[in-house]
């Protein structure tokens, strides 16, 4: 990917600069060459799968669609992968619904092979459904490029909403939000939780967790935090303890990072 993101700091600041240019940069990166050239691929293509198998046979095309849901790493396990795609999604006990991690679902919900006798590839609005989601993550890839922090607070804003919005109990999104490893991080940071947090009970993570939403957000409900005020309180909170921990304001890497972007500012001003 040729595009770079202009971050000429990290933490709170670069937050606040990211959010402030955001438009004009997604412009910028909506020109780049590799981005459009996997878009019309997969627009000209996707609509001859038809099968699991077909999909899992075109690698350009199973790539830009793992991307799309945040699954990217998974491009080399074809043989998991293609037992996701080909588990149905209306049986509780389907190797899709006994994943911890519902990245899994939400994928082979979204292609249906394992629901439908005629896959969603055939809708004439899937193309345009991936292809959103596919240029959303890239976008927070190529900023994770240049801080990867600032990619994992993107990620939370956008999965938190989405978890929140579910059907089903309370306790139930907050252990979806538990099964994802980018947003558990984020939440663990945030709160200020150790790394022996992920060694305790489950249940004793989800009260832990939810203690700390109230006395942070004052609200322990998920869909409170994801309201954007309380988001914007758990993102800062996050970026002020990731900062702490990793860099101080005369570190190397972010002077290197702040003299490389100089010459760059004023396209985003």
């Amino acid at each position: 990917m040729s595009f770079v993101p202009v971050l000429p700091a990290s933490g709170i600041t670069g937050w606040a600069f990211l959010n402030r240019t955001l438009s004009a940069q997604k412009a910028a990166f909506e020109k780049d060459g590799a981005l459009q050239g996997d878009m019309a691929y997969f627009r000209e293509n996707i609509g001859k799968v038809k099968t699991a198998d077909q999909l899992m046979g075109d690698r350009r095309l199973l790539r830009v669609a793992l991307e799309a849901h945040g699954l990217r790493d998974d491009l080399p396990n074809r043989a998991f992968i293609q037992k996701v795609l080909e588990s149905s999604s209306f049986s509780a006990g389907s190797l899709t619904n006994r994943l911890a991690d519902k990245r899994y679902q939400a994928f082979s919900q979204t292609f249906g092979f394992g629901d439908f006798a005629t896959p969603n590839t055939q809708r004439s609005d899937f193309a345009d459904k991936i292809q959103s989601a596919f240029r959303e993550r890239r976008f927070e890839e190529a900023v994770g490029s240049q801080d990867e922090t600032l990619r994992l607070a993107m990620n939370a804003q956008r999965e938190l909403g989405v978890i929140a919005a579910r059907p089903g109990t309370e306790n139930g999104r907050w252990y979806s939000a538990l099964a994802s490893p980018p947003l558990r991080q984020v939440l663990q940071t945030a709160f200020g939780l150790p790394s022996s947090f992920l060694s305790i009970d489950i249940d004793r993570q989800l009260t832990i967790l939810k203690s700390k939403a109230q006395s942070l957000l004052g609200q322990s409900d998920l869909a409170a935090v994801s309201d954007p005020r309380n988001m914007d309180k758990l993102i800062r909170q996050y970026l002020f303890r990731s900062d702490a921990a990793t860099s101080s304001p005369t570190s190397p890497a972010l002077t290197l990072l702040q003299g490389t972007a100089t010459n760059r500012l004023s396209l985003y001003a």
